[in-house]
């Protein structure tokens, strides 16, 4: 298998890609919205942590581009804008 040698510019590129990723909250985050956008009331409920805290995961995640935000009146939904971290998620998620 040959392996294409990447330039620093896209390596660092998905350095921070995969940081914006680094830590469990933020990957439960991305679980749940795998299956479908939400907001963040019921992101804090599903996750058992404060608002505030979701939205502070959030923030990272929405200027890395990996999730979007729609809002709808006073509630802002959440949803999967970059499709590379499904691809990720699932190869994370199988067993070895």
């Amino acid at each position: 298998m040959q392996v294409e040698v990447l330039k620093d510019e896209r390596l660092e590129e998905w350095a921070e890609f995969l940081k914006a990723l680094a830590h469990p909250i933020r990957l439960k985050i991305v679980s749940v919205l795998i299956e479908g956008k939400q907001c963040v009331k019921n992101l804090s409920d599903l996750l058992h942590t404060s608002q505030p805290n979701v939205s502070q995961h959030l923030s990272i995640l929405r200027n890395r581009g990996i999730v979007g935000c729609k809002r709808d009146g006073s509630i802002v939904c959440y949803y999967i804008k970059d499709e590379r971290v499904v691809k990720i998620y699932q190869i994370l998620s199988k067993e070895v």
